[in-house]
């Protein structure tokens, strides 16, 4: 069954540029290019990626796109644009012009939690929808009522959540992330990628089972046509292979109908980010 990895980041790696790589990640600090992930695809059997931003800048854009240009397998691309400026828009006409350009980020998880409020931002965000552009909402758990907020401002746009909103899956704290993931998807403009999760969990001992109130929750809530597969590679990686979340994901999906595993696995990503 066809898989595409909507979620996973490239860098040069440099201490001054990518600070939020801690000594307890050292095995990111490294160069991740497009043949590193070709690897893991090939050996996973995951036929392609959406290449999501990991710095906030033009030309961070711009490169992703370029790379996204010259391989076949890199199917898209969520970059990043300054949508707090009033002067966005020629930027956002511009990356439209790009088949390849599929949406835009903000690292809100690093911003306070009124952030996603703000009228530039969200005079930013109203943008997208004239562009056909979609926006991947980067939370925390705690930003969730946020993000609530900011959808229900922009009922026409096309809002992907990245990482189940980062729940506290070390704690073992279901509650208040599992109340809002259910607020937030009754809004049907929003779809969810199931990625980043094992980073939420304890690194070294966790396993499938303490995933699983989590999975069952965003299933239930957003149902399949709703959810897309994702990785967060490398970031993941301090966590567990590629391979293995891969082969995590197959087992939870293989309870559903065919066309809800495909929905998952690849269909809601084909259609959601128009590939």
């Amino acid at each position: 069954m066809t898989i595409i990895d909507t979620h996973h980041h490239f860098w040069k790696y440099s201490p001054e540029e990518y600070g939020w790589i801690s000594d307890a990640m050292s095995a990111l600090r490294r160069d991740f290019l497009p043949a590193d992930l070709k690897i893991e695809l090939d050996r996973a059997q995951v036929v392609g990626a959406i290449s999501v931003q990991a710095r906030q800048s033009l030309a961070e854009t711009d490169w992703l796109l370029d790379m996204a240009d010259a391989h076949e397998f890199l199917l898209g691309v969520v970059g990043w644009a300054p949508l707090v400026d009033p002067g966005v828009e020629p930027h956002l006409e511009q990356y439209a012009a790009r088949p390849k350009c599929k949406g835009f980020r903000h690292v809100a998880q690093d911003e306070p939690d009124d952030f996603l409020l703000g009228p530039d931002f969200n005079r930013g965000v109203a943008l997208l929808k004239k562009y056909k552009l979609r926006y991947d909402i980067l939370i925390f758990e705690r930003q969730l009522p946020a993000a609530i907020a900011l959808v229900d401002k922009h009922p026409a746009q096309e809002f992907i959540l990245d990482h189940i909103a980062k729940p506290r899956i070390k704690d073992g704290a279901m509650e208040p992330w599992a109340s809002g993931i259910r607020e937030l998807a009754r809004h049907e403009n929003v779809t969810c990628k199931i990625s980043g999760m094992i980073t939420e969990a304890d690194w070294r001992t966790w396993n499938p089972q303490v995933l699983q109130p989590y999975l069952d929750t965003v299933l239930e809530a957003f149902g399949p046509r709703r959810l897309m597969f994702g990785t967060d590679w490398p970031v993941m990686l301090v966590a567990g292979g590629y391979g293995k979340w891969v082969k995590l994901v197959r087992s939870f999906v293989s309870q559903l109908s065919e066309a809800e595993q495909t929905a998952i696995l690849s269909g809601t990503a084909r259609r959601v980010y128009g590939l």
